[in-house]
């Protein structure tokens, strides 16, 4: 076999063989997205606990991101905002003050636009079940100024006055239509998936690119060891 057909055939196998370790690291990282997904929703899904128990005065959190939790206070129907996310959907943000005066933000559920009629909150103290969540990202889409594009605290704490508590809820679907509104979905913290399927991932992709190193070395120094023999024949020619 000429050393240019040897070439190709080292090429396509040496290329097939890394190609196959790419989709063996791709396959691990939706191992590892399936186990993180699997896990906060398992998390979201254990019975409601105070979450006072888990947040100190001095602002400490416990593991309780992602958990139900139950909080009893009173709504503070002026400090209403609506929360207008990149996908249209508008989230209704109440803060509900607690016994020791913070102020704990709540996503009571979503209207249909800005300009929806929105139903007042309860009156009264009241005891309100949710999953307890971080603050969120920086938005970057445009919002109009009286509303905002996350629930980001640092932007919360300029326009409330109390003490926030390190976090917000979102009401479940029963509480939510208890106040004529409809559920806002949750969006789950993950992190509890297995750092182990990130390492296989990586060790595949590692595998891959030396696959694809020694894959252009062989079809190099085939090339050469062609060229040195088409000499030695002109040589001795």
């Amino acid at each position: 076999m000429a050393v240019w057909g040897k070439q190709i055939l080292i090429g396509i196998a040496g290329c097939g063989l890394a190609a196959v370790m790419v989709w063996l690291g791709l396959w691990q990282m939706q191992v590892f997205e399936a186990k993180e997904n699997s896990s906060a929703v398992a998390r979201a899904a254990q019975p409601p606990v105070p979450l006072l128990d888990f947040v100190g005065t001095d602002g400490a959190v416990g593991d309780i991101y992602g958990k139900a939790v139950t909080s009893s206070g009173a709504y503070l129907a002026s400090q209403q905002l609506l929360v207008i996310d990149a996908d249209g959907t508008v989230r209704v943000l109440t803060a509900l003050e607690l016994p020791d005066g913070r102020v704990l933000p709540v996503v009571r559920g979503t209207v249909g636009s800005p300009e929806a009629s929105i139903p007042p909150p309860p009156a009264g103290t009241v005891t309100q079940t949710g999953i307890f969540l971080p603050s969120e990202a920086r938005a970057d889409h445009l919002v109009p100024v009286d509303a905002l594009g996350s629930v980001r605290l640092p932007l919360l704490a300029q326009r409330w006055p109390q003490q926030l508590l390190p976090g917000f809820v979102t009401l479940g679907a029963a509480s939510a239509q208890e106040q004529g509104l409809p559920p806002a979905a949750a969006v789950l913290p993950t992190g509890e998936g297995s750092l182990q399927n990130i390492g296989y991932a990586l060790q595949w992709w590692v595998f891959a690119a030396f696959a694809v190193i020694l894959t252009f070395h062989f079809v190099r120094t085939l090339g050469r060891r062609g060229d040195l023999g088409t000499l030695s024949e002109q040589e001795d020619v």
